[in-house]
């Protein structure tokens, strides 16, 4: 048959017949890469093979769900409970955020329980891996190095080994000898990463694959892997901070957008089992514009400081800045405050900041901007002890927000003594001598509790 050429994106996939300067689907430009596509004829894929039979569902054995567990609580926390067997991980990260350390040192905690691993590395040699993992102190006899990037290379390797788990690194380095594009292109991800799949559930392998990512954030070509596999996991660093968060995005097998947080050290990653420690660590007592916060990460708790800070500005457009939260829930939030506390905030520059380089998502935090925000331009304090949780609506009102308990549970655990949250909201908990349940319905209401105000 003819071959044809097709130019694909580079950054997002999107296939046209002749090159453009800009994709018109990402909007990326110069991202047009020429691939030769040679169609193989459907008569002659198909000879001599025969349909498959389907399976009724009930004639087919449930196996219990038998996880790997590494040994790294937070690794085990952020895959739903350890690893799946025949399942398939997409790891992305920035160059040198530490994905490579990451894995070398889970690969030796499974290595050490008896399993058999394998790396596959396209990026080092065997020789510098060695230096690496001494340094970590990963050095194991059941921890298996390759250096090799040509696909059909590997998977005769993992069949001959018959490891029980591996770890690719990276696929973009990954590339098939009988396809004329380049390693990295979509086309190379698409093919090797479809591959990768058919091993680990052919062959009930789990299988990691590191990926790069983008100048945007994105893993390259995440439109073609993302839907290979079955969890993906984003390791991110935030700026000038010691710790690193591994972050679900997608995970068949388990809740998505859980994190875990890891401390990057001169001997490794360690793992950080009390976040909340970590992240009010530096909380300067009894300031204005600042209030603690529980938040949650996929099904973990975490208490993040929220600072604020209000103050009359020098332009004519009063600036709305918003750092580790969503700068249009700062903008509503603000409104709300301007038209049901009266609160003149028309000329102030209004900066507010999650603590500690944590992006956080969620509505439950909006009464603690509020809060923060108003104790800003009072220059009102909010007590040291005293958490804050609760929906804002656009009325004014305070609305509830999902499993407050788990909420309540960290701010005690953590020494607090009291906590506002929504009236609505049904708790099990009940005020007692050291601890204050204060529930509001209304923000002003809210801020009269919070602040004291008279107003």
């Amino acid at each position: 048959m003819k071959t044809k050429v097709r130019y694909v994106c580079q950054s997002c996939g999107y296939q046209v017949p002749k090159w453009l300067g800009k994709c018109p689907q990402c909007g990326q430009w110069d991202t047009f890469v020429e691939e030769v596509v040679q169609p193989l004829s459907a008569t002659h894929a198909l000879k001599g093979k025969k349909a498959i039979e389907p399976v009724p569902l009930t004639r087919i054995e449930g196996e219990h769900e038998r996880r790997i567990l590494t040994g790294i609580g937070e690794f085990d926390r952020v895959l739903g409970g350890g690893i799946m067997p025949a399942s398939v991980v997409l790891v992305g990260g920035e160059p040198g955020i530490g994905k490579s350390t990451l894995f070398l040192q889970v690969l030796n905690h499974l290595a050490s329980q008896g399993h058999r691993v394998l790396y596959v590395s396209g990026e080092e040699s065997p020789n510098q891996i060695r230096l690496r993992a001494q340094r970590l102190h990963a050095v194991s006899d059941k921890l298996y190095v390759v250096f090799e990037t040509m696909y059909e290379l590997i998977e005769n390797t993992i069949k001959e080994m018959a490891p029980e788990i591996v770890v690719i690194d990276s696929i973009q380095t990954m590339h098939l000898g009988d396809l004329p594009s380049a390693p990295g292109s979509v086309g190379q991800i698409r093919e090797t990463g479809g591959r990768f799949a058919r091993i680990s559930k052919t062959m009930g392998i789990p299988i990691f694959l590191i990926g790069h990512v983008t100048k945007e954030g994105a893993i390259a070509g995440p439109k073609i892997l993302e839907h290979l596999v079955d969890a993906v996991l984003y390791f991110e660093s935030p700026k000038d901070q010691p710790f690193r968060v591994l972050r679900g995005i997608k995970n068949r097998y388990g809740p998505t957008n859980e994190i875990a947080v890891f401390e990057m050290t001169g001997e490794g990653i360690k793992e950080v089992t009390n976040p909340s420690e970590l992240f009010m660590g530096q909380r300067s007592q009894e300031t204005p514009g600042s209030v603690v916060v529980p938040c949650l990460e996929g099904s973990r708790p975490l208490l993040v400081e929220i600072q604020a800070l209000v103050t009359p500005t020098n332009f004519g457009v009063p600036r709305r800045t918003a750092i580790g939260l969503d700068p249009n829930r700062l903008a509503l939030l603000v409104a709300v405050l301007e038209k049901k506390m009266g609160m003149p905030l028309g000329e102030q520059d209004i900066f507010v900041n999650a603590a500690g380089g944590l992006r956080i998502v969620e509505t439950a935090v909006d009464l603690g901007i509020v809060a923060a925000i108003a104790s800003s331009f009072y220059e009102k304090a909010v007590p040291a002890e005293m958490v804050v949780f609760g929906e804002v609506g656009l009325a004014g009102e305070v609305r509830g927000v999902m499993q407050g308990d788990i909420r309540i549970q960290e701010a005690m655990r953590m020494g607090f003594t009291s906590c506002v949250c929504p009236e609505k909201y049904q708790t099990q908990f009940s005020p007692t001598k050291d601890f204050a349940l204060i529930k509001v319905n209304e923000v002003k209401d809210a801020l009269k509790k919070i602040l004291k105000l008279r107003r």
